[in-house]
């Protein structure tokens, strides 16, 4: 009775990245980190409430969830011709030691009474500098480390620790909260990156090797995704599909406080209902291998919307809550099956600076679409700025699933 289950593990598609003699050494480093992300998720925005001005609130909510990321596009494009002649290990451990350093300074000056609005903005932009290079490198080390069959099992696994992480790390953000406030969140998350940085420091500690194709241009990563016209299609729907989502970012929490008048643990509920339905996506993500992609995308984008709309509406918040979890589960599916296709098709020598420039450009969606969030909740609402962006996600669905349609019936109208 005990070889079935074993049996069944060993065949399982994630069986070849969880046993890679590397990858166990890195999983648990990132793990931590993913844990102190799925905290800072609630902490970053809830600390912008605690310290700025009532009246400009939303401003400054938009402005630090935006900081937090959007510094890392301009990183892709200004430290290309630097970073893409390091190793993927080092890409991700500077990303680590910078993000750990810039983010332990928060609490530290929240601890002295230093801490301006404005300084905290300022703060989280320096974090996330070389963010983008950080995702490129340990992605790029997975297709190194792992044929081509398993880039899309290993993606999942990330994305799968990533979402797992999302279920426990709001809750105890909320816990920590009550506790010592949301500065003290923000030193956790610090201390995570901290351990991600000497896990890949000690798992390669001469390096894994420069990266092929070192002395390519900054621009180099951007060529490749122009001349590839199914990797330029996928990222123009990815960034339009991650803009129209920024705004959550800002709507969610101001919509929780102030709207239901719930405290951060409400918060925490919501993503947490969204990381629990990531998990149940990352688990399945890898048995997706044979799904046509663009059918796959455009299906997820509009599922996505749909999903969203309950919170928009009004509706209960346990069927709102439900909502988030049924969204989270297409998350993880989406972002695997459009990373796998990077992998697959841009020049191994190049991977890095194509995964760079990806990237630089869905790290621009969000924290833009983040800064809109700002406005849109001043001038209609939380509640109404989500109903907005969910049916906007669901009409960029339906529109991209019809552009497919065209294209398909062009192709076979061909001679």
């Amino acid at each position: 009775m005990s070889v079935k289950p074993a049996r069944s593990v060993s065949t399982s598609p994630y069986w070849p990245v969880i046993t890679h003699s590397t990858l166990r050494r890195l999983l648990p480093g990132f793990t931590v980190s993913s844990l102190g992300d799925g905290m800072a998720v609630v902490a970053v925005s809830w600390l912008a409430i605690e310290i700025a001005p009532a009246a400009e609130r939303g401003m400054w909510v938009a402005l630090a969830a935006a900081a937090y990321t959007l510094s890392g596009a301009a990183g892709a494009v200004l430290l290309g011709r630097f970073l893409s002649r390091r190793s993927p290990a080092r890409l991700v451990a500077w990303d680590a030691v910078l993000r750990a350093t810039a983010l332990g300074a928060i609490p530290v000056c929240h601890a002295l009474g230093m801490l301006s609005i404005e300084l905290y903005v300022v703060l989280l932009a320096a974090s996330s500098v070389l963010h983008s290079w950080g995702q490129a490198g340990i992605y790029t080390l997975l297709a190194r480390l792992l044929p081509e069959r398993d880039h899309l099992a290993g993606n999942a696994v990330l994305s799968g620790i990533g979402s797992l992480c999302t279920v426990f790390g709001p809750p105890l953000a909320g816990a920590l909260i009550l506790w010592g406030g949301a500065a003290t969140v923000i030193a956790v998350d610090a201390a995570t990156f901290l351990v991600l940085a000497a896990t890949f420091f000690l798992a390669f500690p001469r390096g894994d090797g420069p990266a092929p194709g070192a002395s390519a241009s900054r621009s180099a990563g951007f060529a490749v995704i122009r001349r590839t016209p199914a990797l330029l299609g996928l990222l123009a729907l990815s960034f339009v599909f991650f803009c129209l989502f920024g705004p959550v970012y800002v709507a969610l929490p101001l919509y929780v406080s102030d709207g239901l008048g719930g405290p951060a643990g409400l918060l925490a509920a919501f993503y947490t209902a969204f990381g629990v339905g990531a998990v149940l996506g990352s688990v399945l993500t890898g048995y997706l291998r044979r799904l046509p992609m663009w059918p796959a995308t455009t299906g997820i984008v509009l599922a996505f919307g749909l999903f969203m709309l309950p919170t928009g509406l009004g509706a209960p918040t346990a069927v709102a809550v439900v909502g988030f979890a049924a969204a989270g589960l297409l998350w993880p599916p989406y972002a695997s099956l459009s990373t796998a296709l990077f992998q697959r098709s841009a020049p191994p020598e190049l991977l890095p600076q194509t995964l760079a420039a990806s990237s630089a450009v869905r790290v621009l969606a969000v924290p833009l679409g983040t800064a809109l969030g700002g406005p849109l909740v001043s001038g209609l609402g939380a509640r109404e700025t989500l109903l907005v962006s969910a049916l906007s996600i669901a009409v960029l669905g339906l529109a991209a699933a019809g552009a497919v349609r065209g294209a398909r019936a062009r192709r076979g109208r061909r001679p």
